[in-house]
C-alpha cells in the first residue's frame, strides 16, 4: 500500500511541475507577442517619422525621395521581408543623417529641430524594444528546447519562435538629439 501511495505522490508531483512549466511556457509566448507588438508599433513610428520628415521639404530633393522610398517599404512589407526593409531604412537614415553638422544646421530650420528630436527618440525606442523582443525569444527558446516540454509536448502547436535581426544602428548626424 505504501508503495502505492509513494508512486500516487511522485505522478502528483511530475503532473504539478508539468502544469507549472506549461503555464510558465504560455507566459512567456505571451511575454514575446507583447514584445512583438511593442517592436512593430515602434517600427511603424519611424518609418512614420521618417515619412513626415521627407515630406516637409527640409532635406534636399534626393534625399527626401530616398527616405520617402525607404520609409514606404518598410512601413509596407511583407513579414518574410520585413527585416531586409527595416534594415535598408536604418541605412538610408545613416546616409541621410551621416554628418552631425548639417543635422544641426538642419535642427535650426522651423519645424526640423522638432522631427530630428522625434526621429532620434523612433530610433532609440526601436533598438531597445528590438533587444526586449529578442530575449523573450531567447527565454522562450531556452525552455522550449527542455526535454521535458519536448517529449510531453507543451508547447503544443506554437510555432517556434524567431529573432529579429535587423540592423538598428542609430544614424551619427542623430545621436544625442533627443537629449540636446
Amino acid at each position: 500500500m505504501s508503495v502505492l501511495v509513494y508512486a500516487a505522490a511522485v505522478v502528483l508531483l511530475i503532473g504539478l511541475y508539468l502544469s507549472w512549466t506549461a503555464n510558465r511556457l504560455d507566459r512567456l509566448h505571451t511575454r514575446r507577442d507583447a514584445a512583438w507588438a511593442a517592436l512593430d508599433a515602434q517600427l511603424v513610428r519611424r518609418a512614420s517619422v521618417s515619412l513626415d520628415l521627407a515630406a516637409s521639404r527640409l532635406l534636399d530633393p534626393a534625399a527626401s525621395i530616398l527616405l520617402d522610398d525607404a520609409a514606404h517599404t518598410a512601413r509596407d512589407a511583407a513579414a518574410d521581408s520585413r527585416d531586409l526593409a527595416e534594415t535598408n531604412l536604418t541605412r538610408v537614415l545613416r546616409d541621410v543623417f551621416d554628418d552631425p553638422k548639417e543635422s544641426l544646421a538642419l535642427r535650426e530650420r522651423p519645424g526640423g529641430g522638432a522631427l530630428l528630436v522625434e526621429l532620434d527618440s523612433a530610433c532609440r525606442r526601436v533598438q531597445l524594444s528590438r533587444h526586449f523582443y529578442n530575449d523573450a525569444v531567447r527565454v522562450t527558446w531556452v525552455l522550449r528546447r527542455q526535454r521535458l516540454v519536448r517529449w510531453f509536448r507543451l508547447a503544443g502547436h506554437a510555432p517556434f519562435p524567431d529573432q529579429f535581426e535587423m540592423d538598428d544602428e542609430e544614424p551619427v548626424g542623430l545621436r544625442g538629439m533627443a537629449a540636446g
